[in-house]
């Protein structure tokens, strides 16, 4: 399996060399074609001079005789850097730029194709070859026809060439050149290539090790965020660091969990066993047998209560309250019943109720089992916590499509640290946990689990010996 940094590496530095051999290949094309055509163009000025000048001193009589001709066609091929000859109308070599007296060129003939091809269409011929064998290399070569002054018709031909390792030797050094620019650039970008897969690399590796420590158990760990690396990297490092700040928040939630929860199951579990072994063993008398066996039954009854309020937690938290269990009824009835169902301990508190209910009641749309358990939690939070002679009062009203139900009561004012947390499980005000002792510090989290399992709102105030705790729900007509 390959490396990112492979990866990036061998793919830049493949796509840069690509360019390259695309760009020498297109580059080499283009000096190809343009040297043709400067060969063309040479040639085809060069031949027609020559036939010009062959037709000015073919009038004087025969050219192979005429010096001045020779000493003249020589000059000018010396000059252009091309080979001519002058044929005549049969195609034969009657005179050859070389300018020796036993020149090999003399007397050979052209083809009578191309012959007749110039001689016929007046016009210049461009190819590439021997030129009929009349050279040993190939050349590029131009024939025109020779046009008589006196007559105007064709009277013989001329045909200028070079030898093809002419261009060839120019176009060397230039592909020479472009090669060393292009491996130079090359070198460059692989270079380059190498450094930035191997940051990028880098990057990824740092954060695969954050996240290797993170899952063997450094909770602490977190992926460098960095004004160097890349937008997506930063976005990465920090959605990491944002799913690590969860993952750890749910360790120390869990660990609390576990934590509280061991303590609140091992607290009855120790009175239970405690008085048990005493009865067994003789400790406490046959005669008080019944007290202290009332007392193990009230803890177990406490044990049940907290593993049913647990149980009841974890399903409204994996289910929700799903849309079959709501239903249309009176919230103002519902509080009616739970502020009966504890007649009996605000009479022996002494506790002043004022109910502020709506005579024609109020429709809601809930679970009405389940809202019936926070107005029963909320009532018996405020009574616990009521002293002795203090005031309980519970408002509904409606308010903006909504139901408003507010349960408060006098007694210690919650500290402004604690209101943010009174909704934790397993949370209570007193650290001890010895004045709450019925108590398990989870009546208030089930409370705010049902209500947002509802998609509804609960908050608490506190000040001035005063706590309020409020909850919405949706009106129904």
């Amino acid at each position: 399996m390959k490396t990112t940094f492979a990866r990036l590496f061998v793919f830049i530095a493949g796509l840069v060399l690509l360019c390259v051999l695309f760009l020498f290949a297109g580059f080499r094309a283009l000096m190809q074609n343009y040297l043709v055509g400067e060969s063309r163009t040479s040639l085809s000025n060069n031949a027609d001079a020559v036939a010009q000048l062959a037709s000015a001193y073919v009038t004087t009589g025969q050219l192979e005789d005429n010096w001045d001709f020779r000493m003249s066609l020589s000059f000018a091929s010396q000059v252009a850097g091309t080979d001519a000859v002058v044929c005549d109308d049969s195609g034969t070599v009657v005179v050859c730029s070389c300018g020796e007296l036993t020149c090999e060129h003399v007397g050979r003939q052209l083809s009578a194709g191309l012959t007749a091809q110039v001689l016929a269409g007046g016009d210049s011929t461009y190819s590439r070859g021997s030129l009929d064998g009349l050279y040993d290399e190939e050349r590029y070569y131009v024939v025109v026809p020779v046009i008589s002054q006196a007559t105007g018709n064709a009277i013989g031909l001329v045909a200028s060439s070079a030898p093809v390792s002419d261009f060839t030797e120019v176009m060397g050094p230039m592909l020479e050149i472009f090669l060393l620019t292009a491996g130079v650039v090359l070198l460059v970008a692989v270079a380059a290539t190498s450094i930035l897969a191997r940051h990028e690399a880098q990057q990824l590796k740092d954060l695969a090790d954050t996240a290797h420590r993170f899952g063997h158990g450094d909770l602490h760990a977190r992926a460098t965020i960095s004004s160097h690396t890349t937008v997506e990297m930063n976005e990465l490092a920090t959605e990491f660091n944002s799913m690590a700040n969860s993952l750890e928040q749910s360790e120390t939630r869990r660990k609390e969990f576990v934590a509280n929860v061991s303590h609140e199951l091992k607290t009855p579990m120790t009175t239970i066993a405690g008085f048990m072994d005493g009865m067994l063993d003789g400790t406490i008398p046959p005669e008080r047998h019944r007290q202290y066996m009332q007392t193990v039954s009230d803890e177990v009854r406490r044990l049940s209560r907290l593993v049913r309020s647990m149980l009841d937690i974890s399903r409204l938290q994996s289910q929700g309250v799903p849309e079959s269990k709501k239903r249309r009824f009176d919230i103002a009835e519902s509080v009616g019943r739970v502020l009966i169902s504890f007649e009996q301990k605000i009479n022996a508190k002494h506790i002043d109720v004022d109910a502020d209910l709506p005579d024609n009641g109020l429709t809601v749309w809930a679970d009405a089992d389940s809202i019936t358990q926070v107005i029963y939690n909320l009532t018996d939070n405020a009574v616990k916590f009521c002293p002795d002679g203090g005031k309980l009062w519970v408002r509904v009203t409606a308010e903006g499509g909504k139901a408003r139900v507010t349960v408060g009561n006098t007694g210690a004012t919650i500290p402004p640290e604690e209101l943010p947390l009174v909704f934790d499980r397993f949370h209570k005000t007193d650290k001890s946990r010895s004045v709450d002792r019925d108590g398990y510090g989870l009546g208030l989290y089930i409370v705010k689990t049902i209500i947002d399992s509802h998609g509804e709102d609960i908050y608490v105030t506190s000040h001035e010996g005063r706590t309020e705790f409020t909850f919405t729900l949706p009106l129904k007509r």
